[in-house]
């Protein structure tokens, strides 16, 4: 008739105490996988260090950057362009950028960032003869008080430089949500 043959996997035997010997199986197995952990670590990590390394850096405070002498600031908000050292990952740059600086009714010193919040267009002070002494968007009739309150269209007001005064002259810092308007 048929042959029967044992087909059962032999286990591994037990020796010395009842430990199990290893295998040429699971021996193969660990090796070649350790080897292939090894092998495929060295060009993962370096490339994981490309991507992560900006994120490690330390971050530095605000970078101050001296844009006018503080005697030229008046009550009327005038525009001035300034330049930063921007550094976006690996890639340095140094973009020209604009402010609105004008002294308050208290005599302090603040700074606008022309940006409408709206769409992202560009405000001048007091350019449309239907908005005296505001900031006017042109792209969708947006406007704002000198202090950068919206008063339509717009859902936020203007972002504010942080100002330091120093030697005579007028320092902006980084760019953060409007603290003048309630």
């Amino acid at each position: 008739m048929s042959e029967h043959k044992d087909h059962r996997v032999q286990q591994p035997t037990r020796a010395n105490g009842g430990k199990r010997e290893m295998t040429r199986r699971q021996f193969l197995g660990y090796t070649l996988g350790g080897t292939t952990a090894f092998l495929a670590a060295g060009p993962v990590l370096p490339m994981l260090r490309f991507a992560v390394d900006p994120l490690l850096q330390p971050a530095s405070d605000s970078d101050w950057v001296r844009v006018v002498e503080e005697s030229e600031i008046t009550d009327e908000p005038k525009s001035f362009t300034f330049v930063v050292k921007q550094i976006d990952g690996w890639y340095e740059s140094e973009p020209t950028l604009e402010a609105w600086i004008a002294r308050g009714e208290d005599g302090k010193i603040f700074a606008l960032n022309p940006t409408c919040k709206h769409l992202g267009c560009t405000v001048n002070w007091n350019s449309n003869p239907r908005f005296p002494n505001q900031y006017y968007c042109p792209c969708h009739d947006a406007h704002y008080t000198k202090e950068g309150k919206n008063l339509a269209v717009s859902p936020l007001p203007l972002d504010q430089y942080e100002v330091k005064i120093e030697g005579g002259f007028v320092y902006l810092g980084s760019l953060g949500p409007n603290q003048l308007v309630d």
